[in-house]
């Protein structure tokens, strides 16, 4: 992989903090899953198609049928993972539910192993085990084995497993393509994936109150234009097991922005779960092969 001008850590740090308004924007909108997908989607590619077709549209041109393919099945995974995720918030709370869609390690760390054959030290694999445990343990006091929030938690958890899915094929496809057109691309898929699905499903594309409007355009420009196309700008410079070890750290941030808005109180073993979940996030940082260089580098030059 070829090194950025800027460290992928400072981007991807900005996109966590970006997804974590996520749950919190979904949560606070009236209309189906669905809907709230597609129109975050919608919004996005219209935000993004003046500048693609101004400078990005010769490169589409070029490209290859496994490029098409594979970012077609991106845009579809995506999909599937908003509906997914926004729909467990209908039955399960904001800590439940963005702690089960960021236990994207578990996922990650076997399909970067079977499709890319990187390797995993003992390192890797432990800070990733410490900071998934301090996911679980956020919202240990609020996982309830039975009725509307077990199917919450399962939506939450299919939906973790798509969004990491969606993340591997863009690993293959952003080393060959920019981040405007890759992103473009994906989401378009995703938008027109979203539209059918809503109208198979019946559902209103409105009207609605203008507070959803105004969600659904937040949902675009924050965690979607901001969040999700940082996190495939870093893609071509880092392995999806780095970005998912980062997002580990989103239900830190929605877990707090869910207490001052819905009155989600926060339980010691949540307290102590952040906790843990920074020590893990440090601990693979210290792993990585930027810090190690940067850290040379700073050797050198004192």
């Amino acid at each position: 992989m070829e090194k950025p001008a800027l460290h992928p850590y400072i981007p991807i740090a900005i996109g966590v903090i970006s997804v974590s308004m996520s749950a919190i924007f979904v949560k606070l909108a009236n209309a189906d899953a669905g809907v709230i997908a597609f129109y975050r989607m919608l919004f996005s590619v219209l935000i993004m198609a003046p500048f693609f077709f101004y400078k990005y549209t010769g490169e589409i041109k070029r490209l290859s049928y496994r490029d098409w393919i594979f970012s077609s099945i991106a845009g579809i995974f995506l999909a599937f993972h908003f509906i997914l995720w926004f729909e467990s918030l209908n039955y399960t709370s904001v800590a439940s539910s963005t702690v089960l869609v960021t236990l994207q390690p578990l996922f990650a760390f076997v399909g970067t192993y079977y499709f890319f054959k990187e390797r995993l030290s003992i390192k890797t694999i432990l800070s990733g085990l410490i900071a998934i445990a301090g996911s679980v343990l956020i919202s240990w006091g609020d996982f309830r084995i039975s009725g509307s929030a077990l199917y919450g938690d399962m939506l939450a958890l299919i939906a973790c497993a798509l969004v990491t899915a969606y993340l591997l094929f863009g690993q293959d496809v952003r080393q060959r393509l920019s981040l405007v057109t890759y992103t473009f691309v994906v989401y378009g898929v995703t938008t027109v994936t979203l539209f059918f699905y809503v109208l198979f499903k019946g559902e209103s594309f409105g009207p609605y109150p203008a507070m959803d409007w105004l969600w659904f355009l937040l949902l675009a420009l924050i965690p979607n234009l901001l969040g999700h196309t940082l996190f495939n700008w870093s893609l071509k410079f880092v392995s999806t097991n780095v970005i998912s070890i980062a997002i580990l750290f989103e239900p830190v941030g929605a877990t707090i922005l869910a207490f001052y808005i819905f009155n989600e109180y926060l339980i010691p073993s949540q307290i102590i779960g952040g906790i843990i979940v920074i020590i893990g996030i440090l601990l693979f940082v210290l792993d990585d092969k930027w810090i190690k260089k940067l850290f040379r580098q700073k050797s050198l030059d004192l």
